[in-house]
């Protein structure tokens, strides 16, 4: 007969406390050179995830300060202009002994100088324009997804409010 084998199961901590974190961040595209495609700016995080760029509202912040302030801390581009809110979208996840809800407002985002680059924070495993079908099948959140393609229907309709 073989060996038994113990198998251990980890609970993991109880939860003991409920956290709410509201963000705010931006589907940013800019138009391809011959105005015929659109491009969405996405970061990879360290976890390897494609998404847009977002993070946590500060004290005094409106939602749409914060997406224009994490838009630059995360990509380096400064001259952005903000069309239009898409959406609220909600996620949660543990945190040791915490649950957080996370409530993230976006924003329809253009960036309006084609001679910017993003360049990356160094948390970042990466950031690039990618052609809107490709962004699609890159971006990790089925949320933002949809999102995305509320936004290139209102970025070919022009219609932003």
């Amino acid at each position: 007969m073989g060996k038994l084998r113990q198998v251990v199961f980890r609970k993991k901590p109880e939860i003991k406390e409920i956290v709410r974190e509201p963000t705010a961040g931006g589907i940013v595209f800019r138009m391809t050179a011959d105005q015929k495609d659109i491009e969405i700016l996405l970061i990879q995080d360290s976890k390897n995830r494609w998404t847009i760029p977002k993070g946590h509202i500060e004290a005094g912040e409106t939602a749409k300060q914060t997406a224009i302030r994490e838009i630059g801390e995360e990509s380096g581009l400064k001259h952005v202009d903000v069309l239009t809110w898409l959406g609220k979208i909600h996620f949660k996840y543990r945190r040791m002994e915490k649950l957080v809800l996370m409530t993230t407002q976006v924003y329809l985002v253009q960036s309006l100088d084609k001679n910017e680059h993003p360049t990356k924070e160094k948390w970042m495993n990466g950031i690039r324009w990618f052609s809107f079908s490709e962004a699609l099948e890159a971006i990790e959140y089925a949320d933002i997804e949809k999102l995305m393609l509320i936004a290139k229907k209102r970025i070919r309709s022009g219609e932003f409010n």
